[in-house]
């Protein structure tokens, strides 16, 4: 897989992501805004070469990949469940079937600044980590672990059977500020047609909301996200 920018590439180095090797543009112009990450790279042993715009833009399907684009092998390097067990205290997200790349880039951008300790996504009929998301999340995603499960009502088992109190997010829940999120929580956000899935809400300890004012019904799911993630810091005082 092919991701792309200085931002990007900057998170992965920063984050200890393992990359396979570093694209530079050969343009005189480029290489002069990149030097000094150039020679950042060169002194920490990384691989890289210089290729054409041209080249570089056939890899990513863009002309907005600021001269740098890394190849970070054929799949993102997805997480086990079992990486919970190391913490006492969970703060995880759930997204059944998120659909939109942006969406979930944009909820890996506000997840890791509220600090969530990971994300679940589901095998089958949802958004993978792409290029898309990648820069979506403005690289954040190289930040935080991204499980992929077969089935989320289990996973939303195994985690109550390790004292994770279970929300989704839902219109029909209570306000999502009356809650004391003391404790390990999970919070589930459903996809941008239907919401959680039925059988997954089942499963959930409680049902939260947003409410809202002069008959909007929703708001889009990743901005949904970020204000639920952000009380729940609050009230849980992270820093």
């Amino acid at each position: 897989m092919y991701v792309y920018g200085k931002n990007t590439l900057k998170e992965i180095i920063n984050s200890g992501y393992p990359l396979k090797h570093i694209f530079f543009s050969n343009s005189k112009a480029e290489r002069g805004k990149l030097s000094e990450l150039i020679d950042f790279v060169e002194s920490l042993g990384y691989s890289f070469s210089f290729t054409s715009n041209e080249a570089l833009e056939k890899m990513v399907f863009t002309n907005k990949h600021q001269g740098v684009v890394i190849d970070i092998g054929e799949e993102f390097n997805y997480s086990n469940v079992e990486i919970l067990d190391s913490k006492k205290e969970l703060f995880v997200v759930i997204l059944d079937q998120i659909h939109d790349p942006h969406n979930f880039g944009a909820i890996v951008r506000s997840s890791v600044a509220a600090g969530v300790d990971a994300i679940i996504i589901p095998k089958d009929n949802a958004v993978d980590v792409t290029p898309i998301v990648v820069k979506a999340s403005a690289g954040q995603i190289f930040k935080i672990p991204i499980i992929k499960v077969t089935n989320i009502s289990r996973t939303i088992e195994i985690l109550k059977k390790k004292n994770v109190w279970v929300y989704g997010a839902d219109s029909l829940g209570k306000p999502y500020y009356q809650i004391d999120y003391s404790g390990s929580v999970c919070i589930v956000f459903g996809n941008e047609g239907e919401g959680i899935r039925k059988n997954v809400k089942n499963h959930c300890d409680e049902l939260i909301s947003i409410p809202m004012l002069n008959n909007v019904e929703s708001l889009n799911v990743s901005v949904s996200a970020g204000i639920i993630l952000f009380e729940i810091k609050k009230n849980k005082n992270i820093v």
